[in-house]
């Protein structure tokens, strides 16, 4: 099982004060005893850390660093880098996408990311992932 988090999800993972908390990391909690590899880019993880550190008390966003840094090291998190030619084919979806100016840049890129991984399923807050029509399902 593969599955792909975006900053949202990562920040309402480690965020108790967030809205949808207690059902999204219930969701992380089940998709992980299911052994299934969740996959994330550099990218989200700078805004992820960038919001985690503005939202959470110190202490609390050093652990969350923390953690995600263990999960990549015990593989359970596997993080993708963006390539120069990763950005390029952003660059091209950023232009396809022009009536859609609220998607960031950095959606772009994990949405390249996801169909080179083959990777349907993201756990996002975000509508745009599916407005876009690639193919992918938000969850939980």
């Amino acid at each position: 099982m593969k599955l792909f988090i975006d900053t949202w999800g990562w920040v309402t993972i480690h965020n108790k004060r967030e809205p949808c908390h207690k059902e999204v990391k219930r969701f992380y909690d089940d998709f992980r005893n299911q052994h299934g590899i969740a996959y994330t880019t550099d990218y989200v993880l700078d805004e992820t850390f960038t919001l985690l550190f503005k939202r959470l008390p110190l202490l609390h966003a050093r652990e969350s660093m923390k953690r995600l840094d263990e999960a990549i090291q015990k593989r359970y998190l596997q993080l993708e880098r963006i390539t120069p030619e990763c950005f390029e084919q952003a660059k091209r979806l950023r232009l396809k996408f022009q009536d859609k100016p609220r998607i960031s840049f950095t959606d772009f890129t994990s949405m390249v990311v996801m169909k080179e991984l083959h990777i349907a399923d993201i756990l996002t807050g975000d509508t745009h992932f599916v407005q876009v029509g690639m193919g992918f399902a938000t969850v939980p």
